[in-house]
């Protein structure tokens, strides 16, 4: 059984060193007309020409998941007859005339910002 193991590794190492793999094509990065783009897992063109002239090298960049593809932040739950939450829960609230809404810090320690709404206004939250 051994011997059969170290034939097919041995296999497998050969034909490795035969497959010729095109770069190019798995390539996330883009040069179309003087500019320099990295593609996002979404099909998403960013545009790092001007990194590029500051000296980054685009096969550096880390290629991120692609724009609106977070869960949004939801403190729907937050209302005042809330009966699950804890006493001491710590907060960011907001106010407009009637309108009233409360992000939790440990939610947004994680996400860092909730764009939202408080009535017909929006309103980013940040922590």
């Amino acid at each position: 059984m051994r011997i059969i193991v170290y034939v097919l590794f041995f296999l497998l190492i050969i034909f490795a060193g035969c497959v010729k793999v095109d770069e190019a094509a798995f390539s996330n990065v883009r040069h179309e007309n003087g500019k320099t783009y990295i593609i996002d897992r979404t099909g998403d063109k960013w545009d790092i020409t001007q990194a590029v002239t500051l000296g980054f090298k685009p096969e550096n960049f880390q290629y991120g998941i692609g724009k609106n593809t977070f869960t949004t932040l939801d403190d729907s739950l937050l209302t005042e007859s809330s009966p699950d939450l804890p006493n001491n829960m710590r907060v960011i609230g907001i106010e407009d005339g009637e309108d009233a809404k409360a992000y939790s810090v440990g939610k947004l320690s994680r996400h860092e910002i909730s764009n939202s709404k408080l009535g017909e206004k929006p309103v980013a939250v940040g922590y």
